[in-house]
């Protein structure tokens, strides 16, 4: 569904309050009084159910000669009567309603079956509903304030978006008491329809909003939800809150990997993928909220510490230091002009002790001077009640400063009871945010310096591999294939193996052995030392069941083993099938022993975990998840989140490891899992570093029919491989016609910088000497979902040049997308534009898209020329040197 009935929500012409004329005291009456004390200036149509939901809209705007449909219905009614309510509101053609009635699903199946016909209804008419069960939504720019809480919000830039209404009311509540503003306000309640991914697309998109808050009880729509946070988090700042950190579902894991990857820690992963801030309390989401909506966020990592006491001032150190920061160095230029005014006994660094007697004009003089040093990025002030220090006077002599330089983040710790109450709610009402403690301020801080962290990841350029990688993908098919057919779950550790292999993952050798004289045979092609392990679908940890032999050296030990362990594991279980052993050679010493595997998380999809291995992986618990697909860049970050990876790099008499192969063992892993959905776990422990290099020494594999075909089981879309074309143009050049990757940055600056300056103006509508390092993020990293950009390679000769590029960029939920193009200048007109443009309107079709357009600058004349070529209308913007080019192939046809 299109994102415009969203607007109709938040900025609606009219609205119908359902059941406002109920007795007083009801919600619908509360609704009603809070849309007329916001000073919602639209029309307001009191409704009374009773009387029939479409003949009371209509009656209405009869007389209120209102002759466009009612944009918003709040609906405050009994949830049996919702249905044929939704029913008549589309019937009247109503764009969006709120439903503030409860008893839907969370009362059961019968709730559950009110919604199902409520969304039933809403679809015919493609009326968006916000609910069931929500408090309703505060639009601060629309004086909208369509709830049943309290007064209207001050304010601001944060939008404030919540699964329970208590929280939302609990915000709303304390965000009067410290003076935060708030752009929006929203109980999404039930999400029967508008969910957290339509919000964060829709709130991303308005200018009026600087950052999103998020309190998360549970998602649906996982993928569009990851979309949407990936995107707006490059430009806006999204905190969240997700409630629920059970890890009961990881105890029916078969694997280690499935055992270690629990509901939590993929929820961690998913939210650092899409570039959220996760916060642990409810006092962190109000703290991290509080500075978002008062003062800007950190551009760097220097912080500074000013303190009447030094206490205080100790244990904001001690908070920096446990998040792996120090105060900054002071340069001798800030310390002399401190040494000019400050008594001699001041502490001389950073924290910036001024003293227990400072006067409030020491405080003043003391922070006008740190508030222009150039190595202060953020400034904690932490003033104690003492002696002759007053909390009010020292505010009132910063407030004004604070207010004429807001470049800085300042945190205001004003420590005490009664005594400083008066000084913070000038600090308060002044916009500086306020804590009670050094460590909440700091943890506001470093909540946020994260997401300056994060935001640098997202926007690196990942390095290419040295060379393309294949993968044998219909004899991994086979594998698969043939296990599902012969309904075998669990693969044999022969069969995992060979799985692996298939995708060009390392593994030792094995081969099946059924009798003792068999095993003694294989054992002697292989070569002594061997391994020997138990070879059952039954049996899932080897180990456990005394199933592993190691440094078997000759025939008296391979026949000695076998006995033991077809024993063994028979005592182990007794129901098991032994099918009989396996036997590996006896790899030398390793360096490290890792674990490497994939559990596929009921909502988010595969997962891949790196960490360290072997038997006592489970306890030493040192392993990071990730979510496929994976780059070099993302596979380093994934285990840089490692202790074992410190190790990795070389330790002591230990060599490095060759992190390079580890790179793209763990890419090729996650190449598996993306193309088979049926990969249920998967368990590489151990995969031995040697000096001969990596290999998997054991593995599992857990698979099941999938009803859902790749990429769909994906919550981030992979490389669209299908639409990897090569072509000749009419100019007579070889073309690969594929998207954009990550990787292409280096590339597209090679494009630039074959343009002229005319090209780039045409291009970017400005002068541009280079592409800013942001922009060039931007423009490779792209949301296949979203977005799609076409690049037109010459791969002609031993390294590749890109000649030109197309995008398309989608509006969230809509039909229309924008598109440009962009050529370089020695390979203009030799038909490369017309080339893309094609496979990109092709690719727009098949997505259902409606329509694309895009600008041209009138002195364009080529890509003007190319649009009336290739069937665009283009039309003159009035008072404007531009035009727009518009194909609508729905009208066209």
């Amino acid at each position: 569904m299109s994102t415009y009935n969203l607007d109709k929500i938040f900025r609606p012409a009219s609205v119908a309050v359902i059941g406002a004329s109920e007795r007083p005291g009801s919600v619908g009456s509360a609704l009603l009084g809070n849309l007329k004390k916001g000073g919602y200036s639209g029309e307001i149509l009191p409704v009374n159910p009773k009387r029939g939901t479409l003949m009371g809209l209509q009656a209405y705007a009869s007389v209120l000669d209102i002759r466009q449909p009612v944009d918003l219905a709040i609906i405050g009614i009994a949830m049996a009567k919702v249905p044929s309510t939704i029913r008549e509101c589309v019937q009247a053609g109503v764009a969006g309603a709120i439903i503030i009635s409860a008893g839907g699903k969370e009362i059961g199946a019968a709730g559950k079956r009110v919604e199902t016909e409520i969304k039933r209804e809403a679809e015919k008419g493609n009326l968006r509903i916000i609910g069931p069960n929500c408090m309703g939504i505060v639009s601060v720019a629309a004086k909208l304030n369509a709830t049943f809480a309290g007064p209207m919000p001050l304010p601001g830039k944060l939008a404030f978006v919540s699964q329970s209404g208590a929280i939302c009311s609990t915000i709303l509540d304390l965000s009067h008491k410290e003076g935060i503003g708030f752009s929006h306000f929203v109980s999404i309640g039930s999400m029967l329809d508008v969910d957290f991914g339509d919000l964060i697309n829709y709130l991303g998109n308005d200018p009026h909003v600087g950052s999103i808050v998020l309190y998360v009880e549970s998602l649906t729509e996982f993928r569009k939800f990851m979309s949407a946070a990936r995107a707006i988090s490059r430009v806006k700042p999204i905190v969240a809150l997700k409630a629920g950190k059970s890890e009961a579902g990881a105890n029916a894991a078969s694997s280690h990997t499935g055992a270690l990857a629990g509901e939590n820690a993929v929820y961690d992963a998913a939210f650092k993928r899409a570039g959220i801030v996760r916060v642990d309390t409810i006092q962190d989401l109000f703290d991290c909220a509080e500075l978002m909506a008062k003062r800007p966020l950190p551009s760097g990592r220097g912080v500074a510490i000013i303190t009447n006491g030094g206490g205080p001032g100790v244990i904001a150190t001690d908070a920096l230091s446990d998040h792996g920061l120090e105060p900054v160095a002071l340069t001798p230029e800030t310390i002399n002009k401190l040494d000019d005014f400050l008594p001699p006994h001041w502490s001389g660094g950073n924290p910036v002790d001024i003293l227990g007697d400072a006067s409030p004009e020491h405080w003043r003089r003391t922070l006008e001077v740190c508030l222009s040093a150039r190595e202060i990025d953020a400034l904690v002030m932490i003033f104690v009640s003492q002696g002759v220090s007053n909390a009010l006077t020292v505010a009132e002599a910063i407030v004004e400063l604070l207010r004429a330089k807001p470049h800085l983040p300042v945190f205001a710790v004003w420590m005490g009871g009664k005594t400083v109450e008066k000084g913070v709610q000038i600090l308060n009402k002044a916009g500086i945010p306020t804590y009670g403690t050094p460590e909440r301020a700091i943890s506001a801080l470093m909540y946020l310096d994260s997401y300056a962290r994060n935001l640098e990841m997202l926007q690196e350029i990942p390095p290419k591999l040295p060379h393309s990688l294949e993968f044998d993908q219909s004899g991994a098919m086979g594998i698969l294939d043939k296990a599902l057919k012969d309904q075998n779950t669990l693969l044999t550790e022969a069969e995992s193996k060979a799985l692996l292999k298939a995708y060009g993952i390392p593994v030792n050798h094995v081969v099946v052995a059924s009798s003792p004289n068999e095993a003694v045979r294989l054992a002697q092609e292989i070569g002594y030392p061997v391994v020997m392990k138990i070879h059952s679908r039954d049996i899932v940890h080897k180990t456990d069941a005394h199933g592993v032999k190691l440094n078997l050296c000759g025939e008296n030990d391979v026949k000695d083993a076998f006995s033991s362990i077809m024993a063994s594991a028979h005592a182990y279980d007794p129901k098991a099938e032994l099918l009989g052993v396996t036997i590996q050679s006896m790899l030398a010493r390793p360096d490290y022993e890792l674990i490497m595997g994939s559990k596929r998380d009921s909502q988010f999809g595969p997962v891949i975990l790196f960490g360290m291995g072997g038997i006592m992986t489970e306890i030493l618990k040192d392993q990071a998840i990730a979510l496929p697909p994976l780059n070099r860049l993302l596979a380093r970050r994934l285990m840089e989140r490692t202790k074992v990876y410190q190790m990795l790099r070389g330790y002591r008499n230990r060599p490095a490891a060759k992190l390079a192969s580890l790179e793209e063992i763990l890419i090729r892993l996650s190449q598996l899992v993306v193309d088979f959905p049926e990969i249920v776990e998967l368990d590489i422990n151990p995969m031995i570093l040697t000096d001969d290099g990596a290999f998997a020494v054991d593995a599992r594999v857990i698979v099941e029919s999938s009803q859902i075909s790749t990429p769909n089981h994906l919550v981030i879309s992979p490389y669209p491989n299908q639409y990897e074309t090569t072509t000749t143009t009419k100019g007579g050049i070889k073309l690969l016609i594929r998207p954009i990757r990550p990787e292409d940055a280096p590339l597209l600056v090679d494009l630039f910088h074959t343009l002229s300056p005319q090209s780039i103006y045409y291009r970017f509508m400005g002068s541009l000497k280079s592409i800013p390092h942001n922009m060039l993020a931007q423009l490779t990293q792209i949301d296949y979902d979203r977005d799609m950009a076409l690049v037109a390679i010459d791969n002609t000769h031993s390294e590749e040049k890109m000649l030109g590029v197309a995008r398309l960029m989608s509006y969230p939920g809509g039909t229309k997308a924008e598109f440009a193009v962009l050529v370089g200048d020695p390979w203009q007109g030799k038909g490369i534009g017309a080339t893309l443009m094609k496979q990109l309107i092709a690719i727009a079709k098949e997505r259902g898209t409606e329509s694309v357009w895009g600008l041209a600058l009138a002195e364009n004349t080529n890509m003007l020329a190319l649009g009336r070529k290739m069937g665009f209308k283009i039309s003159r913007i009035p008072d404007c040197h531009e035009y727009r080019m518009e194909m609508d192939w729905e009208f066209s046809q």
